[in-house]
């Protein structure tokens, strides 16, 4: 009875994260449904073309799926009979299905810079995601494995920085920008964010759980303190960096703020900022808009399906008391 109960309620945990699992990704699923969906459409047998982008009730799938397929279904058909004309009528009605399903993507990267800020959005969340990953497994090393007076405070003054609000610093950031002459450049969207407060505390954290013996051991081979820290710690820490590393690269992919306070060139927007000037000018394409956030979702569920292997067993071995 016991063991039987004990599925019981496996089963019942199971179902429920299952159904919160749903319920979380259904409006990822909605901006990439809306953003394949037909906005234009007209048989032969309808008055006037019909948009299921903003029909009512909301279609809860790409209605050129079902409609790409009736109308193979009907070539087919036409084909066998030897009907000629009635086959190329539905030959380019599912033509045509496809090119308006996929018609706003080809919009964004033919008639607007998104392939710029895709790309300047790529290349400085990889380079400040490296940046931090170093600097702040060096400091969680320092803190962790070095013993030197004041190492606690040292650490806990840097933690209470955490309860400083961003908006607090941006002023001050925004002034040492421009006395430094990188406004409008990228540098003032890598530079301040090369260090980061939870990372330190993350590796930090984390490189407790690597053996004192192994590093010890490795100085008795004579290895540097450098190849101690590059070819015995990095390796052991990879779980730790890698949920450091999507934090990281989350953060910096959905940072808005500072960017468009920072950048006045259209052509070194990330793809945020540019979405956002994308939307002033488009408030009437819904499709178009939801065709944009789904291409700025797509790197984020990449790197997270990439390395959430390592993300998981980096939040459960993270938390190791000094």
């Amino acid at each position: 009875m016991k063991n039987q109960s004990k599925r019981v309620n496996k089963l019942i945990i199971y179902v429920l994260l299952t159904i919160f699992a749903v319920v979380s990704l259904l409006p990822l699923y909605w901006v990439f449904s809306t953003s394949l969906q037909l906005s234009s459409y007209q048989s032969e047998d309808m008055e006037r073309p019909v948009s299921y982008v903003d029909s009512n009730p909301p279609k809860l799938y790409p209605m050129g799926i079902p409609l790409y397929f009736e109308h193979w279904g009907e070539a087919r058909e036409a084909d066998k009979a030897g009907n000629a004309e009635e086959e190329a009528y539905h030959r380019e009605m599912m033509d045509h299905i496809v090119d308006n399903t996929f018609s706003s993507f080809v919009s964004l990267f033919q008639k607007h810079d998104v392939g710029k800020w895709f790309f300047n959005s790529v290349y400085i969340s990889v380079v400040v995601t490296v940046g931090i990953l170093l600097i702040d497994s060096m400091a969680g090393y320092v803190l962790a494995k070095k013993k030197f007076p004041g190492r606690n405070l040292i650490f806990w003054i840097i933690i209470s920085t955490m309860m400083i609000p961003g908006q607090v610093t941006l002023v001050p950031l925004f002034i040492m920008v421009g006395n430094l002459n990188l406004m409008d450049t990228h540098w003032a969207l890598i530079l301040p964010d090369l260090s980061m407060v939870f990372g330190v505390f993350l590796m930090r954290q984390f490189m407790y759980s690597i053996p004192d013996e192994l590093l010890e051991a490795s100085r008795m081979d004579g290895a540097s303190e450098w190849r101690t820290y590059w070819t015995i710690v990095l390796p052991l820490a990879k779980p730790g960096l890698a949920a450091l590393g999507i934090f990281t690269f989350m953060n910096v992919w959905n940072s808005f703020l500072w960017p468009i306070i920072v950048l006045n060139s259209a052509e070194l927007y990330t793809l945020p900022v540019g979405l956002k000037t994308l939307q002033d000018a488009n408030l009437a394409s819904f499709k178009l808009l939801m065709s944009g956030a789904a291409v700025a979702a797509i790197p984020m569920i990449i790197v997270f399906i990439l390395f959430q292997r390592y993300f998981v067993k980096g939040l459960t071995l993270g938390g190791v008391k000094e």
